[in-house]
């Protein structure tokens, strides 16, 4: 996926009536896009490149052990969140980030290198750290916080059975069809996690599952947490890996807006 200038937004910046602008961040978890007084911008794309990059695991296997979750430390870095909080509005967008792996052999027994009973597989794991390209639109007329960070769990809480509502018909969604939907996610802290809650916060009580919690939320997106939510890249560093890549540039993510600055109130118009 692409990102490209808005027509209207491009019209405005040949005029002169707005400025295109970047804003380059990246390294640790928590960045603040300022914004002029009397102003306001308009994100309207932006390139991330992922964390994790610059460095490889090498698991020995045999060649035939079948399929495996990936090393417990890569996976802090295939699910990764970027999140723009505009002192009014909130938009998170979580990226899944590939796994390279490949398998080599590797022999074991210098003294033999030639005997097939000494040679092992191993399968190398490296994140694909090519940068990915979003379209998106969000203005603000206020400093824009941007919060970046690694996802390791979505841990389930509970499961139902979603019933036929004028939401959920008969045939065409789950609803009737007895199978146990996870129904609660926890994305953040155990203490006061954030309850990601399907199939909706709203009108709940027509799908009897009990009462809506308070901190339920209809959007999946973590909040921070170390064990169970949004982890800072610095944290997995230092207390995962090893410090050794903490200071390394090609571990690090970046993250690239592109917007327009338009210095000016918001017009009612765009309003």
């Amino acid at each position: 996926m692409s990102w490209q200038i808005p027509t209207l937004i491009e019209a405005d910046i040949k005029s002169g009536k707005a400025q295109y602008r970047t804003f380059q961040t990246g390294v640790g978890g928590q960045s603040i896009l300022p914004v002029p007084s009397n102003s306001y911008v308009v994100i309207f794309g932006y390139d991330f490149s992922p964390a994790g990059g610059g460095f490889r695991v090498v698991r020995n296997t045999p060649a035939d052990s079948g399929s495996s979750l990936h090393e417990t430390f890569m996976q802090y870095f295939e699910t990764q969140q970027i999140a723009f909080y505009t002192g009014t509005d909130f938009y998170p967008f979580i990226h899944h980030v590939d796994v390279k792996s490949s398998i080599a052999p590797q022999v074991v027994d210098a003294t033999n290198p030639t005997a097939e009973t000494t040679t092992i597989y191993g399968v190398i794991e490296e994140i694909n750290n090519t940068p990915i390209a979003r379209q998106v639109y969000i203005t603000s007329t206020n400093d824009v916080t941007i919060t970046v960070g690694g996802v390791r769990n979505a841990t389930q809480v509970t499961q139902n059975a979603i019933p036929v509502t004028n939401r959920t018909p008969l045939g065409l969604t789950y609803g009737g069809s007895a199978q146990a939907i996870r129904s609660q996610t926890n994305f953040g802290p155990g203490g006061t996690p954030l309850q990601f809650m399907q199939p909706s916060p709203k009108d709940y009580a027509d799908f009897a599952f009990g009462l809506l919690p308070a901190n339920a939320d209809g959007q999946s997106f973590a909040t921070p947490d170390t064990i169970n939510g949004l982890v800072d890249f610095t944290w997995v560093w230092n207390n995962v890996i090893g410090s050794g890549t903490t200071n390394s540039a090609a571990a690090q993510y970046y993250l690239n807006l592109h917007y327009a600055l338009y210095t000016e109130t918001v017009p009612d118009s765009r309003g």
